[in-house]
C-alpha cells in the first residue's frame, strides 16, 4: 500500500507541474485533461492515505501528516485556479512548497 501511495503523489506532482505549464501557455484543452487526470490521482492519494492511516498507531503523529497532505492538495488546486484566473499565485506556491516539504519529511521520518 505504501508503494501505491508514494507512486500516486509522485505522479500527481509531475501532473501538477505539467498542468501549470499548459495553463500558463494557454493550452486550455490539454490543461483541462491533465487537470482532470490530476484530480483522479488526488483520489488515489487520499484513498491509499486513508488505508495507511488505519494501519498505524493513533498516537504516532500521522493525523498531522494527513492534514498536511490534504493541505498540499488544496494548495495545488489554489495554484491552478489562480493561474487560470490570471491572479498572483506567489503565496500559494510558497505555502505549497513548505507544506509539501513538511509532509514528505514527516512521511519519511514516521515509523511506517
Amino acid at each position: 500500500m505504501t508503494h501505491l501511495h508514494i507512486t500516486s503523489w509522485v505522479v500527481a506532482i509531475i501532473l501538477f507541474i505539467v498542468a501549470v505549464l499548459l495553463t500558463k501557455n494557454k493550452n486550455e484543452k490539454p490543461a483541462k485533461i491533465v487537470s482532470m487526470i490530476l484530480r483522479l490521482f488526488y483520489l488515489f492519494i487520499i484513498g491509499s492515505g486513508i488505508q495507511l492511516y488505519f494501519l498505524v498507531d493513533p498516537s504516532s503523529g500521522y493525523h498531522i501528516k494527513a492534514l498536511l497532505g490534504v493541505l498540499v492538495i488544496v494548495f495545488m488546486e489554489l495554484v491552478l485556479a489562480g493561474i487560470k484566473r490570471g491572479k498572483s499565485t506567489t503565496i500559494y506556491w510558497i505555502l505549497w512548497f513548505v507544506i509539501l516539504a513538511a509532509t514528505i519529511y514527516m512521511g519519511f521520518t514516521l515509523p511506517l
